[in-house]
């Protein structure tokens, strides 16, 4: 089956080489990787073929789709669907019914260990996995099939990372991510949605270097989960500067404050929001002033729930630690700073009762 490659899909297209670069440039700063590796992502996307890629809808929402469709860097219409072959994507495809699970079947047999599959959403087990069920099948079935004949396998949102909202407590479809249900090596990209330049660049990787992005022990790629939240958000100087938002829409969070005690999960949180951001790079929750939940953590529906109450310690600091203990104290490690920002937050708390009178 002969396929163009991601470039010559491009030309076609009337995308010229200087977007093309750019679009290189952009994927390799989202990699972390320096300009040095331009040319060769250029060069990758320029001789090889475009993967076949299967996309297989179960327990969810379709969110993560719908981040996909709304891609600007790159557009879903310019680049995305040329740097992948899509064969199989019930939302999307012009075939229903038997005839879309036919190229499904035909893609599993006749690319057997050349095409790369992405799952989006979770695994029910539970009762044999009757809770999900596509074209008569359940999704347990389908996911072990089409796992065990890809090339790859990515796991986009936190549902068919980790078990997301269908596997909150109690779980009642005993609903688990992707790599529980079918083991092996499988690539979590989560979010809630999941953030399409994450996935676009490690396909990108997938095919400048023949290989996977490195990956931490949740199976994440170390270039968009490597990186505490709280390191990288703006907000961070005044969390060490002890001015915190106390109420939605009071002073403090009209002119962009830490949303630490309004259940900012961002100290426990791995991922690259604060600095690729969404709608073309323009915003992110926290800016846009809404607390983290921790939408790219194992288990977040539970672990960072209440959503809106704070943590009362941060991971990596001490299992005692809290934000009246530390907040200088992370940046400096000094016991001076952690002194200096308990009487902050104290002064400050103390002025908030005082108003109330």
């Amino acid at each position: 089956m002969g396929r163009d490659s991601f470039y010559e899909s491009l030309i076609r297209r009337g995308v010229s080489r200087r977007d093309f670069l750019k679009f290189c440039t952009a994927t390799a700063a989202t990699l972390g990787l320096s300009s040095s590796f331009v040319p060769k992502i250029a060069e990758a996307l320029e001789k090889k073929q475009r993967p076949s890629v299967v996309w297989i809808h179960l327990s969810e929402c379709t969110g993560d789709s719908e981040s996909v469709l709304r891609a600007t860097k790159p557009t879903i219409g310019q680049i995305v669907l040329d740097v992948i072959s899509l064969d199989y994507h019930e939302t999307i495809m012009a075939p229903s019914g038997h005839a879309a699970e036919k190229s499904l079947k035909d893609v599993v047999k006749n690319l057997k260990g050349k095409y790369i599959a992405v799952f989006e959403g979770a695994v029910p087990l539970k009762d044999g996995g009757i809770y999900c069920c596509v074209g008569g099948r359940s999704a347990i079935d389908i996911a072990k099939e089409v796992a065990g004949n890809a090339m790859a396998n990515i796991a986009v949102g936190n549902c068919a990372c980790f078990g997301g909202l269908p596997a909150a407590s109690p779980n009642p479809t005993g609903a688990v991510g992707i790599r529980e249900a079918v083991g092996g090596t499988v690539v979590n990209i989560p979010g809630c949605p999941m953030n399409v330049e994450n996935f676009t660049a490690t396909i990108v990787h997938f095919l400048t270097f023949g290989s996977l992005p490195a990956l931490d022990s949740l199976g994440r790629p170390l270039f968009a989960f490597g990186k505490l939240i709280h390191n990288n958000c703006e907000r961070r100087p005044h969390f060490d500067a002890g001015q915190f938002v106390r109420k939605w829409g009071d002073e403090g969070h009209r002119i962009g404050w830490c949303l630490y005690e309004m259940g900012c999960k961002g100290p426990m949180a791995y991922h690259n929001c604060p600095t690729i951001r969404w709608n073309e790079g323009v915003s992110w929750p926290v800016q846009a002033g809404h607390p983290c939940i921790a939408c790219a953590t194992p288990n977040n529906w539970d672990a960072a729930y209440p959503f809106y109450r704070r943590l009362e310690g941060i991971p990596g600091v001490g299992v005692q630690s809290s934000a009246d203990k530390i907040g200088l104290g992370i940046a400096v490690a000094a016991a001076a700073g952690v002194a200096a920002h308990a009487a902050i937050r104290a002064a400050s708390k103390g002025k908030s009762d005082s108003g109330k009178e």
